[in-house]
């Protein structure tokens, strides 16, 4: 790539992505920083790390140290309608979405693909920790990060090829520390700035609290259960449940208890021993192969939540996306969660749990 491309670089106004800028700007591109707006926060106590205003202020300030423009572009209606909106329905159905992948896949990254051509831009950058490599038939492959820590691969699986073809990932190669130390080198304002940790649209972590605000149907009691169906008390709304949680159910007893499952239509949670959670297969559904999709069978690693270890397993393309079955059985696999195939480094693609 020649040092006059222009490159549209997504910045939250963390420090990830405003050094993604400073490398670009080094490296003798033409930057273009652009924030999108999200998400309005709910009073000062409720400010999201990717919504707030002093995250844009953050944006703006590295882009001025850069001399580059700034942009901030209002998408909160989209992303209202493709990520809030669907997290809510699926937490009051009893799953555990995960809706950075649907922030990515429908309103960040192919929005700002879109955004980055009308500014006359040819390439797309973010500070996401994963790779993208060139193939021979002129595709590209998502890869691992190299930072096992940091890796972010799982949550831009569902990004198309026409996007990833177009993307700068110049934060791949780094480890945190590394990239951190970096940005300090750089002199960027927000090279100190925690990461966050929660959702950006619920900093606070009170999924319950956000979803009463939210959905009128939230907080409907019902039955905590055992596996015979023993009742053993009440919650006040399956919403916020996740299977694998011990915290919070609010079930004492001599041995720890987790939920095994949601029931959505009767509003129970099924509790049980951890022994109890261990699955040997899965099934996931909305799938988006890398590439193209995959003929037959064949040994992967499945990764079912952000931070798990990838598991090997055999995994069948269906006609509804593609089933697992686990080598050694997994534990917690949360339907709405994103079940990520990989072979080695490589993404190949991934779904939705159902």
């Amino acid at each position: 790539m020649g040092s006059s491309t222009r490159v549209l670089v997504a910045m939250s106004g963390g420090v990830d992505s405003s050094l993604a800028a400073a490398m670009l700007k080094q490296q003798g591109h033409d930057v273009v920083g652009v924030t999108l707006h999200l998400w309005d926060a709910e009073g000062e106590d409720k400010v999201g790390r990717c919504c707030a205003p002093e995250d844009r202020d953050d944006a703006r300030r590295t882009c001025e140290l850069l001399g580059v423009p700034h942009y901030v572009i209002d998408e909160r209606q989209a992303f209202r309608s493709q990520v809030v909106d669907p997290f809510i329905a699926q937490n009051l159905a009893g799953q555990t979405p995960i809706p950075c992948v649907a922030c990515n896949q429908h309103v960040k990254l192919t929005r700002l693909w879109q955004l980055a051509q009308s500014f006359g831009a040819t390439a797309l950058a973010t500070g996401h920790y994963a790779r993208i490599v060139p193939t021979a038939d002129g595709s590209v492959d998502l890869l691992r990060g190299v930072d096992p820590g940091k890796d972010q691969s799982y949550f831009l699986y569902g990004v198309p090829q026409a996007v990833l073809r177009n993307l700068l990932l110049p934060l791949g190669e780094l480890h945190k520390h590394d990239a951190r130390l970096l940005a300090k080198e750089f002199g960027l304002p927000n090279w100190s700035k925690p990461d966050s940790q929660e959702l950006c649209f619920v900093p606070d972590g009170d999924v319950r609290g956000f979803l009463r605000r939210h959905a009128p149907a939230a907080g409907a009691p019902g039955d905590i259960i055992d596996e015979t169906g023993t009742v053993l008390g009440q919650h006040q709304g399956v919403e916020g449940f996740t299977v694998g949680q011990r915290r919070g159910i609010g079930i004492p007893g001599p041995t720890p208890r987790y939920v095994l499952r949601v029931i959505h239509d009767s509003r129970q949670v099924v509790v049980g021993s951890a022994k109890a959670l261990a699955r040997a297969a899965l099934e996931a559904q909305s799938v988006v192969w890398t590439s193209s999709r995959p003929e037959r069978g064949f040994t992967g690693q499945v990764r079912i939540r952000s931070h798990h270890t990838a598991a090997e397993a055999w995994v069948t393309p269906t006609e509804a996306g593609f089933s697992a079955e686990f080598v050694t059985p997994q534990i917690a696999v949360a339907p709405g969660q994103a079940a990520v195939v990989y072979t080695g480094e490589r993404v190949i693609g991934g779904g939705f749990i159902v």
